[in-house]
């Protein structure tokens, strides 16, 4: 599985980095560190992924 972040949409709301830490992690202002980045999801991280691509409010994370 391979994901993105938008880095116009995020917003810096955090969900993807609660509800997925194992994927997102924040930078130093609180926004998604993957911002502007497509990276792969590691094994059995895919479900957590999809939790927070599904909880992000600006629909900034996108599976590809």
């Amino acid at each position: 599985m391979r994901i993105t972040v938008s880095e116009s949409l995020c917003s810096g709301h955090g969900r993807c980095y609660v509800l997925a830490p194992g994927v997102f992690e924040s930078d130093d202002d609180g926004f998604c560190s993957l911002r502007g980045q497509e990276v792969d999801v590691e094994s059995g991280q895919e479900a957590a992924a999809t939790t927070a691509v599904e909880a992000c409010p600006e629909g900034a994370i996108t599976i590809l």
